[in-house]
């Protein structure tokens, strides 16, 4: 019989979906047994998975059977580094194949979303017989007619691998050469005084920026863009560019966070949060846009006047953010607001849970520190955990490491305010009259 190999996380893994859009976890062993292995088999197939492999040199094993086999399946539910790898393998290695299979309610990430894929019902994670059921209903007829689909790979590049048309070599290597030129234009203004950005990024912009302009070029330009505000009316710069993209570039995940960014920095919160839900909604969750509906609701919280409308949007500061970091504990972007907020609330257990999280905060930085990661704003976490921590010498330690004058003054001033917040919850006068001798310091570089 010809072989499917099967591409799959196996064991009980987490799908950190939102609560109510699906299971927590899913027993891919079950889905292994249950749906897929009756499937395949009844397709003509025999059906082998990559946790089956018991030699010593795994990793050759897996790129074998990624080239041999007559099919591969690969489910794409949750996002797996080891599944994405393999499918990559599997499209530069043969023509035809590659189907990617996943529950109806997963997002996938942005490169793996463009690919078409099979998509089943699963409304519980331990997979019963009439879950069962319904998975291999939904897949087998759509297996079948995407067998003979074409590889990416193939598709984009014609006559890879060995009959490429040298044309189409010159011309690509006419892009990448322009594309090293604008990088190299970006690394420039990067070196220029903030103030005098912003004038040669919308020159670049313009340059660059024109039809069909490319998601990689427009990306770059754009973050070219947000690195060289200086002044709040900056953002519209960053709201213009966007408007001029196609509606299929506009549209893409990453462009939809920095306008909902701008908006934020322009004063426009509700329509900041309502992007931001949107961009949810359609591309799911991650750390970076809860963190960025966390501070935009933030945000309002602090500008509320009634006290029952600030606390209901501090709640939704915290929910917020609470969401993002129990999306990856590695990341302190979320986390790292949360013990001021706690204690700025004051609720019943609140003030364990600030040390809880706070904890947790260190051992993300920690981590970071460890494996060597080059983050803006790891220096920046490290002082306000000092400050969170009432840990005057070790704030004084870190304020000496940042430099405060290149940052633009929106993240400056969003530093100091944090540190200041911090610095106000200390009840130890001693090390609270120390910290803010550090508050007062940066504001003072904040003045023209």
């Amino acid at each position: 019989m010809p072989i499917c190999f099967m591409i799959m996380p196996y064991g009980r893994k987490s799908t950190q979906v939102e609560k109510g859009k699906g299971p927590s976890e899913i027993d891919f062993n079950a889905l292994w047994d249950k749906a897929y292995v009756p499937v395949i088999k009844r397709l003509g197939y025999e059906p082998i998975r990559a946790d089956q492999d018991v030699g010593a040199l795994i990793i050759n094993q897996m790129l074998e059977r990624l080239y041999f086999a007559d099919l591969v399946l690969a489910d794409v539910t949750i996002a797996n580094g080891n599944v994405y790898y393999e499918i990559g393998i599997r499209h530069a290695a043969q023509r035809a194949g590659c189907v990617l299979l996943a529950s109806d309610w997963s997002k996938g990430l942005f490169d793996v979303a463009q690919l078409r894929t099979v998509r089943y019902p699963m409304s519980e994670g331990d997979i019963s017989d009439v879950t069962a059921e319904n998975i291999r209903e939904a897949i087998e007829k759509p297996i079948a007619t995407l067998l003979e689909g074409t590889s990416p790979m193939f598709d984009a590049v014609k006559g890879y691998p060995d009959k490429v048309d040298s044309s189409m070599t010159s011309t690509m290597q006419d892009y990448l050469h322009d594309l090293a030129q604008l990088q190299g234009s970006i690394r420039s203004i990067r070196a220029l005084p903030l103030a005098q950005r912003m004038v040669q990024a919308k020159a670049l912009a313009v340059k660059y920026g024109g039809p069909p302009v490319t998601s990689p070029v427009a990306i770059a330009l754009l973050r070219c863009l947000r690195e060289a505000v200086f002044g709040s009316d900056d953002w519209r710069n960053v709201l213009d560019f966007i408007a001029r993209l196609s509606p299929s570039l506009a549209k893409q995940a990453e462009f939809q966070e920095q306008r909902a960014f701008a908006l934020s920095n322009l004063g426009d919160d509700l329509g900041s949060i309502a992007e931001l839900e949107a961009l949810i909604d359609e591309y799911g969750p991650t750390p970076e846009r809860f963190g960025l509906l966390g501070g935009r609701f933030r945000r309002l919280s602090n500008k509320a006047d009634a006290p029952g409308e600030k606390l209901r949007l501090l709640n939704l500061a915290i929910d917020a953010y609470e969401r993002g970091m129990d999306l990856d504990l590695n990341e302190y972007y979320c986390s790292c607001n949360l013990p001021r907020l706690y204690r700025a609330r004051n609720c019943k257990g609140d003030g364990r849970l600030a040390e809880i999280v706070l904890a947790q905060v260190m051992m993300s930085c920690d981590r970071a520190l460890a494996r060597g990661a080059s983050d803006e704003y790891l220096p920046q976490t490290l002082l306000t955990s000092a400050f969170d921590a009432g840990d005057a010498a070790k704030a004084e330690e870190f304020a000496q490491r940042i430099n405060i004058l290149d940052p633009a003054p929106y993240k400056t001033q969003r530093l100091v305010d944090d540190l200041a917040m911090s610095a106000s919850q200390v009840t130890n006068a001693k090390r609270r009259a120390r910290l803010d001798a550090i508050v007062t310091r940066l504001r003072a570089s904040l003045s023209p």
